[in-house]
């Protein structure tokens, strides 16, 4: 910044440094050959909202025949110490020749003389002060500069016109902006626009690197257009990205404009509202907004805010200078404005401290004198604090109510996980006292079990004792496949059946729930493994969505049919969770349950179907038997087999996703992928099952599962069971490399054609006949839900027609008897149902219906 006024100021660390020369004040001293330069640190006292004395310090001169001058001061490094100093430049003028020396100011106030150098012209264009310290400036449209380190001056082979900026640019170190006329080269390079653009324009911008001595190229801060206007530049970042340095800037023109660059394209302007713009400052404020602070030749000074655009903020007038630094200890930048105020001769007499947000001193308020309005502003402020106060307490309290809250409900739950446990053990299950814990009971405390907890222990007790043939877990990656292997009879009986894990009752302080997926398994002999899993996709909706207070959703009935159809062979579950959760545990026990629909046939009605819940036992995982491979899987060659066991296989299957897709050849066989699935691939098929294949290659696709079906020798149907999506992508990409160009590949939604359609034969099955029970269902007397007209349970004979019609009494009974079937079929035509009855055969004839859309959609 050049100072001329009598006054010059800097900010430092939040403090204002004032220095001025003058002459001794001792009689003794009063001499004309010294002069001082005294410094006086001020700083800004919020409460008496004044500036006051921090600190002094005096630098004495010998001035025999020279003229002083304060050049120029800046905050700068001492390269000795990496500390950032104030520093001053100093002109002592003879007659023959120009001397200029350069002080640092430390922290006790005392000044020390850096280096000195003498010219024979006086420094007058783009003098700068930067680390070391150094100096630099312009004379003759040639660069100069000298350090701390050298002492002497350095010229740069460069011609210039002006400078417009110098700073530091990361990985360059201090660097130069400067304008200087075009030399365009002989031919055209790869930069044609920007040898156009000089040409046309006769000048161009250019960096140089002071430290390293390179040339940086122009057009990566402004185009060359703009060299004919610009006269200062503010660099707000620069950085290395790919080798290439970005740098955001904003520069201030002739024209009254603020135009902001971004990696040299002018990304915003902003008209500026005084004329002869002299420099520009960026101020980041406590909003973190970036402002920039422009000042005129004029004296006066306004600033320019940038956010969504650039645009005026504030403005002021008669502004001596602009300091911009934290003086009042907020943790960001304000702006200082001290006025030129020639009534008061005193220093920071007339100022103003502003972030044009929340931050506003002025000198001119006396916060002294203005009691009553301070009085009353004390008042307001107790009365807002006391109702914040108040918010804040009503805050806390429901924030504890909330916690009382997700205790009680975390309670619950595991009070509810232990009566679960204890119901499928059939241990007799205890609850708590209601009132003990703020609830209310929602049925009578006596000593008898509800009859529906009667009912529902009844139902464990229908299940046989012999119901599962073996249970297993197996590790795969960071799952924990734990499965259940049912027997065929038990199996058949149920529907909607899935698999859950409870920890051990010895984990009372977390949830004993583990979060799983279930699956069912099919495994033949053929080994046409189908995955049926309860998070298949769904067609889009076509249908309104019933809500009639069922527990059962209507669109998760396709797997339940699905699982149904597999009754021959699909009689293992499996249930996956997440292993490294459970291993924080180091050991740990988790209880097996079976949930399941048992179905009860009747004819002629609607099947009726009860919910149970069986204990399948319990399974041990430790740290050490997963450290030592114990459950883990093993798919091992043995003379060009995989000799994995059924479960092996059963947990990869599990914990992989499946694909099916149509591969169709016009042009030739597909021969190819077997060879590809044996070869590159890696694959051997499982001693078990032949027809399907394992995947031995290292890397991603190590694991998967491969199934290769011909229908014809132009057609076949591959499956793809893989642990994610880019295992997939890497199957595909490696597979359409060998496939001949002709081939046409469709993914097939789920599983193959003929399945969905014999599924789609069974769910229409389903749909007719729930259709026809539910049109001649014939309620019980019991129950008194349903009118039907013949309640005497009479039927009409089918007796020969020939003998009634002999006689004229045959003739009057057949006719009664005519008569009797007419009014009983009117009455059957006129048949009530109740409306919780009604609801219900809705709710089953839209389920069917439903189901069988679904799988017309897959087929589709």
């Amino acid at each position: 910044m050049l100072l001329r006024e009598q006054d010059q100021f800097l900010s430092y660390n939040g403090e204002v440094l004032v220095f001025q020369l003058s002459k001794p004040k001792h009689a003794e001293e009063a001499d004309d050959k010294t002069m001082n330069l005294c410094v006086r640190r001020m700083v800004f006292n919020r409460d008496t909202k004044l500036f006051v004395q921090k600190s002094s310090g005096v630098f004495s001169m010998h001035a025999s025949h020279s003229k002083i001058e304060v050049i120029c001061c800046s905050c700068t490094t001492d390269s000795r110490t990496g500390i950032i100093l104030p520093c001053i430049l100093m002109k002592k003028k003879k007659k023959n020749n120009v001397k200029y020396f350069v002080l640092l100011l430390h922290s006790s106030n005392q000044f020390e003389q850096s280096f000195y150098f003498k010219l024979d012209y006086e420094l007058k264009e783009d003098i700068t002060l930067f680390a070391g310290p150094s100096v630099l400036w312009r004379h003759a449209n040639k660069l100069f500069y000298i350090s701390s380190n050298t002492c002497v001056v350095q010229s740069a082979p460069v011609q210039l016109s002006s400078i417009v900026w110098t700073g530091e640019i990361v990985g360059e170190g201090t660097a130069v902006l400067g304008i200087r006329t075009a030399s365009l080269p002989e031919t055209e390079d790869a930069d044609g626009f920007s040898v156009s653009d000089r040409a046309i324009w006769g000048s161009e911008f250019f960096g140089y690197t002071v430290q390293t001595q390179k040339m940086l190229p122009g057009t990566c801060f402004m185009p060359h257009a703009y060299s004919r206007v610009v006269s200062s530049v503010c660099m707000c970042k620069s950085e290395r990205w790919k080798k290439q340095l970005r740098i955001s800037l904003v520069a201030i023109t002739h024209k009254n404009q603020l135009v902001w660059f971004q990696n040299g394209v002018p990304k915003g302007v902003c008209e500026l509202p005084y004329e002869r713009s002299c420099s520009v400052k960026p101020a980041v404020t406590s909003s973190s907004d970036l402002l920039f602070v422009v000042s005129f030749a004029s004296g006066n000074t306004c600033v320019v805010q940038r956010r969504d655009s650039l645009q005026v903020a504030s403005k002021w007038q008669k502004v001596k200078c602009v300091l911009v630094d934290d003086f009042i200890g907020s943790g960001s930048e304000q702006l200082l404005l001290l006025f030129e105020d020639d009534s008061n001769t005193d220093v920071l007499s007339t100022f103003k401290i502003t972030d044009l947000g929340e931050v506003n001193y002025a000198s001119d308020i006396n916060y002294k004198r203005d009691v009553p309005a301070a009085e009353g502003l004390q008042e307001n402020g107790l009365l807002t604090v006391r109702a914040l106060e108040t918010r804040l307490q009503a805050g806390w309290t429901s924030v504890r109510e909330l916690q009382q809250h997700l205790g009680l409900q975390k309670r619950v739950i595991l009070e509810s996980c232990r009566a679960l446990i204890d119901l499928v053990e059939e241990r007799t299950h205890i609850l708590p006292n209601a009132k003990k814990e703020g609830l209310v009971s929602l049925w009578d405390d006596v000593e008898n079990p509800p009859h529906s907890l009667s009912k529902e222990t009844s139902l464990v007790s229908e299940v046989p004792e012999h119901f599962t043939e073996e249970l297993w877990q197996r590790v795969v990656g960071d799952s924990l496949v734990v499965g259940v292997k049912l027997t065929e009879s038990f199996y058949l009986s149920l529907s909607d059946v899935s698999l859950s894990l409870v920890m051990d009752r010895d984990f009372s302080l977390i949830s004993p729930i583990i979060k799983c997926q279930s699956k069912i398994i099919k495994l033949n002999k053929a080994f046409s493994a189908l995955a049926v899993s309860s998070s298949q996709i769904e067609p889009p909706p076509k249908k309104m969505k019933l809500d009639l207070n069922s527990k059962n959703d209507p669109r998760k009935e396709l797997p339940k049919r699905s699982s149904s159809i597999q009754l021959d062979g699909a009689k293992t579950l499996t249930a996956v969770t997440s292993l490294s959760p459970l291993l924080a545990f180091h050991r740990v026990c988790c209880v097996v349950l079976l949930h399941a629909r048992k179905q009860n046939h009747q004819n002629d009605s609607l099947q009726q179907s009860k919910k149970i819940t069986v204990l399948c036992g319990k399974i041990l995982l430790s740290l050490e038997d997963i450290s030592n491979g114990r459950y883990s899987v093993k798919m091992l060659k043995d003379n060009s087999y995989c000799t994995g066991s059924v479960e092996d296989i059963l947990a990869v299957l599990a914990v992989s996703v499946r694909f099916s897709f149509q591969i169709v050849s016009s042009d030739c066989t597909l021969t190819t992928v077997s060879s590809w699935l044996l070869g590159e691939m890696e694959c051997t098929p499982f001693k078990e099952c032949q027809d399907n294949i394992f995947c031995h290659k290292a890397g991603n696709v190590h694991g998967t599962v491969f199934n290769w079906t011909l229908k014809n020798p132009f057609e076949g149907i591959l499956t793809i069971f893989c642990r994610n999506l880019t295992v997939l992508f890497q199957c595909l990409h490696s597979l359409t490399r060998v496939l001949p160009p002709s081939c046409s590949v469709k993914l097939l939604r789920s599983g193959s054609k003929a399945v969905l359609i014999e599924h789609l034969a069974l769910a229409l099955e389903k749909e007719m006949l729930t259709l026809k029970n539910s049109l001649f269902l014939k309620e019980t007397k019991a129950e008194n839900s349903l009118t039907w007209g013949n309640e005497s349970g009479k039927k009409i004979s089918n007796a020969p027609l020939a003998p009634l019609l002999d006689t004229e009494e045959g003739v009057q009974q057949f006719r009664k008897k005519l008569q009797n079937e007419r009014e009983e079929s009117v009455r059957s035509m006129n048949q009530t149902m109740n409306g919780a009855l009604y609801q219900k055969t809705a709710l089953k004839i839209a389920e069917a219906q439903l189901s069988s859309d679904m799988i017309v959609w897959r087929l589709s």
